[in-house]
This record gives structure tokens, sequence and C-alpha cells, in this order.
């Protein structure tokens, strides 16, 4: 079983001390986002194949990283950077400090063991494609020879992401849009050449509408060939996406919604941000939970929530 450690939520930047005691005691419990049914997830050195962190701020997580390596387990790093105006990202590591950690990762565990994020793609008055082109440039050049791949996607307006992009514009000032697909194309095609450019593949997550573009492939973002070249050996997994599109490898994610208080107005894991300071402040890092659930309703008979044993 691969570990996903989270796309719901930055556990690197901010729930590292939790992370480390749920390795020790072997398991942690989630709770299924949907039916509300409860899971643990065997974390024991036998169950786990490797991790895939996801982060904006590795920094507080670099003894953790160790740890896991003490394990035995192989690791991959996603590191998102933007370089985003904070109308946007209000609350990120700045551009330069970002930078640094991802050539950090790499010196430390080499350049398979860290994959650049510039997603999502989020077209505003502040950030069109022009200002894209200049910027993603500028972010290559900076990370040459630190990362073999970048990720992109464009932003997906889900409901909450347009009511929290929508408040965002109106207390800084600018507009934003969901772009046609022959704009996303034109300027997935520019950032895809100034990639291959600085020798990174530029690959794209769960949109395949757009895998027409040249140079483009299919983003893995849970990779076990990645974590095979990590580890020095074959990882296992199939391909088992989580969404239509995706080409990752099955993978259990441990984090929960609502949690990360980084305040990127495009985020689809968190409602607003300040149901995720509320959850955020209820995070106990010696819980089994992430965020603890609330007790269940009882009904007149005592009925209790179940614990459902995870699968892969």
């Amino acid at each position: 079983m691969i570990i996903s450690a989270s796309y719901k939520t930055d556990i690197p930047a901010f729930h590292g001390r939790w992370f480390l005691n749920r390795l020790d005691a072997g398991f942690c419990n989630v709770v299924n986002p949907y039916g509300r049914q409860v899971h643990r997830i065997d974390l024991s050195p036998a169950a786990v194949d490797g991790f895939v962190f996801w982060t904006r701020n590795a920094w507080p997580f670099m003894d953790a990283l160790e740890a896991v390596a003490r394990r035995g387990h192989p690791f991959m790093v996603q590191v998102t950077l933007t370089g985003y105006p904070r109308a946007i990202e209000s609350n990120v590591p700045d551009t330069a400090r970002s930078v640094d950690q991802i050539r950090a990762l790499r010196d430390r565990w080499g350049p398979r063991a860290v994959v650049w994020r510039y997603d999502p793609i989020v077209l505003s008055s502040l950030t069109g494609a022009a200002w894209h082109r200049a910027n993603f440039a500028g972010l290559a050049r900076a990370l040459s020879g630190a990362v073999d791949e970048v990720v992109m996607s464009f932003m997906q307006p889900y409901r909450k992401t347009a009511r929290n992009l929508d408040a965002a514009a109106r207390a800084h000032g600018f507009a934003w849009h969901d772009p046609e697909e022959s704009e996303k194309r034109a300027l997935l095609a520019g950032l895809a050449a100034i990639a291959a450019g600085e020798g990174m593949a530029p690959t794209l997550c769960t949109q395949p509408r757009l895998l027409d573009v040249p140079g483009v492939s299919a983003a893995r973002c849970v990779d076990t060939a990645r974590l095979g070249d990590v580890a020095g050996r074959p990882v296992a997994g199939r391909r088992k996406g989580n969404r239509p599109g995706c080409d990752c490898a099955g993978s259990r994610d441990i984090g929960d919604y609502d949690t990360c208080v980084q305040g990127c107005a495009y985020c689809y894991a968190v409602a607003n941000r300040p149901a995720a300071l509320r959850r955020a402040k209820a995070h106990d890092p010696d819980g089994e939970f992430l965020v603890a659930p609330a007790p269940p309703a009882q009904s007149s008979a005592g009925s209790k929530a179940t614990v459902e044993p995870s699968s892969s």
C-alpha cells in the first residue's frame, strides 16, 4: 500500500508531529468525507510500500523525512510552487524560500524524490497568460537541475473554489475567469516548451481533454516507477486513479479536508479559511485522527459508528 499524505491538507507543513506519532503507533484513523465511515489505516512497516507527500512548505518536515527513510520506506515529495500574488495565496512561503526547499530536498534525497507542481494555473487580471509565461520561466530557471518533472493543471471552478475566489476578488479588486480550452492549450504549450528547455518533463494532472498539447503527458502524482527509483527496487502498485483521467497508482490518503490554513483562494480542499482555522485548532497531535470527528448522534437503540478495515 502507498500512503498519500496528503492531497487533502498540508501534513508536512502543519502536522509533522502527528504523522510521526502515527508511524510509531503503526496506524491512524481516517474519516470518509462522504459516508463518514471511519477507516483504520495500517502504517506498520510490513503494510507500507512507500509515501507520497504533498506540501507547500517541507521545511518543518525535514526531520520527519529522515525518520521515514530510517524505517526503510521510499518517498517522494510533491512541492507546490506557483509564486502567485498574496491576494490569491495569502499565507505560503515566499518564492525564494520555496526554491531553496526544493533544492534542499534534491541535495539530500536526489532529483527523483522531489517533483515541482505549478498547480493550479489560475487565470485572472493579476495572473494573465503573459504573467504566467514570465513567472513560470523564472521559476523554471531557478529550479533547473533540481527537478526532472513539473506537474501542471488548470484550476477547476468547483462551487466552493468559485465562492472563495469571488470573495478574494472582491476584497483585493481583481477578476478571474475559467478560460476556454483553446486558451488553456495555447498557454500549456508555451509553459511546456519552457519546462523542456530547462530539462523538465511537463505533465498534466487529471485533465485528459488537454493532453493533445505536444510534449505534455499525463501526470502520475502517485508514481510507483519514481518510488522504485528512489528505493532502488521495484515498488508494488497498479493504476487506480481517484477520478476520471487520473493516471496514479492506488494509494490511501490519510489527510482530512478543511484543515489547511494557508489561505489559497483556489483550494478545492477547504470550504473557507475560518472553517479551516476552527478545525486546525481541534487538531490533537497525539490523537488517532488528524481531527477527531464529532460524536455520532445516538439513536434510542444506542447505535454507534463503525470502524471499517482499510482497503488498498
